[in-house]
């Protein structure tokens, strides 16, 4: 098969915490009411993006980078674990306070990789925040018996947040997503969640969700002064275009913008995923053409042929590294 930028049909996914921006704003289907999640580039057991146009229009994407072949995704790939998760949030009510184990704690635990994250703001209502790590002078022993007593306000830093705002989560930072938010959030491919507090919701059978506090209490770790933009700036020579806004060692992620025509350099030996933020933007390559809207995915595999962009919208690029 042929090289081309691949259109993606995105996964909804429903959360007790989801609102109803992706389905009226960005026109997300569901049979559901409530679209938490839309999971916008996602090779996963049970979670595989389908391909809209061109010759695997219908295919699972999986299947069209096997036939476009391994290298269409990055170098050295095994067809195992693909490298990103990509997806857009909408957050009516906040998220649980959470976080996600690191490499080595995820594979001696039978979770795979572990989960490195990012998030850029697209909207939020004003007064909106984020919990990004512990507050000030709160460390493991501190967390612990803050989690103990249920003393949970304490330990966490607040963060207030307008659209344009950029987050980098390292694994092992204390985060949760305010009421209010649509995020698009570039991610290591994993689902692996360490629940510390969530406000003692139900679900809709009228039970608590499960918590993992002692996971947290292993994986969770204050972090120094300037320690996460030297990890968010570690991943080495930039590949994409655009306004860089996280290059660590797991997936570079830029910030373009489209006006009229442009022939951007694109890395040739691994994917570009372009979700487009704000306006359209038409993406060709390799003898074929797609237009994309906001809330639109376009995967661009390795070594397209000849890749331009045109119209008039920021796009979000990112790529495995």
């Amino acid at each position: 098969m042929k090289r081309y930028p691949l259109k993606l049909v995105g996964i909804p996914k429903s959360a007790i915490w989801g609102g109803s921006r992706l389905k009226n704003d960005y026109g997300k289907q569901a049979d559901f009411d409530v679209i938490a999640e839309s999971w916008e580039l996602s090779v996963r057991d049970g979670a595989t993006n389908a391909v809209e146009n061109g010759e695997g229009a219908g295919l699972p994407l999986s299947v069209c980078l096997e036939k476009m072949g391994l290298s269409s995704v990055l170098p050295g790939y095994d067809g195992k674990t693909f490298p990103l998760l990509v997806k857009l949030i909408d957050a009516d009510k906040p998220l649980s306070v959470q976080v996600h184990p690191d490499d080595d704690y995820a594979k001696s635990h039978g979770a795979g990789n572990g989960k490195t994250e990012m998030w850029v703001v697209i909207d939020a209502k004003p007064g909106a925040e984020l919990v990004m790590g512990l507050a000030d002078g709160v460390g493991r022993a501190e967390f612990s018996i803050a989690v103990e007593e249920k003393k949970y306000d304490g330990i966490m830093r607040r963060v207030p947040v307008k659209p344009g705002d950029v987050f980098f989560i390292p694994s092992g930072m204390l985060h949760a997503i305010g009421g209010g938010i649509l995020i698009a959030e570039v991610q290591q491919n994993c689902d692996t969640t360490y629940r510390v507090w969530d406000y003692d919701r139900r679900d809709k059978d009228g039970n608590l969700r499960p918590l993992h506090i002692r996971e947290a209490l292993d994986v969770v770790r204050p972090f120094e002064d300037g320690e996460c933009d030297a990890l968010r700036l570690a991943g080495g020579a930039p590949l994409l275009p655009g306004e860089c806004l996280v290059n660590c060692r797991y997936f570079e992620v830029a910030r373009l913008r489209v006006f009229g025509d442009a022939s951007p350099a694109f890395p040739a030996d691994r994917f570009t995923h372009l979700l487009v933020l704000s306006g359209s933007v038409t993406v060709a390559g390799g003898g074929e053409t797609v237009a994309a809207n906001a809330g639109d995915s376009v995967l661009l595999p390795a070594g397209t042929d000849a890749p331009t962009l045109s119209g008039d919208g920021l796009v979000l690029l990112s790529c495995p590294k």
